[in-house]
């Protein structure tokens, strides 16, 4: 199995594609980490799922991202609940769409403190113990959104583009220890965080759903399909795997085409 007798620690992995990292990661044979921010037996019934599900290890973990102190501490989590995490994947992010004339202070900040910050926080906990065992992978899911801008999306481009930069960094300053450090960028991919663009869409074509994906997907992707969240989890493995030792300080795009326009 590739990552037999590995750890991976998953941020928003309860759901979409934190879920899909999660389970290809076990299958590919690491015990697992979820991190989420349901309540205690809620996260635990989705980790025991998996758990049941790919024969491995697996333990969920609770935490406010946008609380700095709780980032900070949850690769501790993960070392107390399983083990100290060789994978780190940063995946939770949360989305909101409006100009920047009208965009909320209160939202900017939570969005640059979830998508940017926390990130920031993990992998500053999660360096030191990789770097004493000699080896490391730090995954972070950045979006199509750390390469190119959208109208009405200026704190997520923002944190997808500090993201995608300070990954470069912590690969610089790991790379001759045994860790990497790289970006997946999504395109539009099947998951929760798009549903309220995709309602908006289909209402213009009263409420058919399909033909408001293919409005939403016609403007940047050019495969014209939303990926299935499993795609981005497959990459994650190859990231974590020792096929990739040799890659980091990358920003992958997985877009269907969208950046090659």
């Amino acid at each position: 199995m590739l990552l037999k007798n590995r750890c991976a620690l998953v941020t928003g992995a309860t759901q979409g594609i934190g879920l899909a990292i999660a389970r290809r990661l076990a299958e590919a044979g690491a015990d697992v980490v979820l991190h989420g921010i349901e309540p205690i037996d809620a996260g635990a019934a989705v980790a025991a799922a998996l758990g049941a599900q790919t024969g491995r290890r697996c333990a969920y973990v609770a935490a406010d991202l946008a609380d700095a102190a709780a980032a900070a501490g949850l690769c501790e989590q993960a070392s107390t609940v399983l083990a100290a995490p060789d994978i780190l994947v940063n995946n939770a992010g949360i989305q909101h769409t409006c100009g920047i004339a009208d965009f909320p202070a209160a939202r900017w900040d939570a969005i640059l403190a979830v998508n940017l910050s926390a990130a920031f926080h993990t992998i500053k906990a999660a360096v030191p113990g990789m770097r004493a065992r000699g080896w490391g992978r730090i995954v972070n899911i950045a979006s199509v959104h750390g390469l190119v801008a959208s109208v009405d999306k200026s704190a997520y481009v923002a944190a997808k583009h500090g993201l995608v930069g300070l990954s470069k960094v912590a690969a610089l300053e790991t790379a001759a220890q045994g860790i990497t450090v790289n970006c997946i960028c999504p395109g539009w991919t099947d998951t929760a965080i798009i549903q309220p663009q995709i309602e908006a869409r289909a209402a213009n074509h009263g409420g058919d759903r399909a033909a408001g994906i293919r409005e939403l997907l016609a403007e940047k992707q050019p495969n014209l399909t939303l990926l299935p969240p499993e795609r981005i989890g497959d990459v994650a493995v190859f990231l974590a795997s020792e096929a990739a030792a040799g890659i980091t300080g990358i920003a992958l795009p997985v877009d269907g085409g969208w950046t090659a326009r």
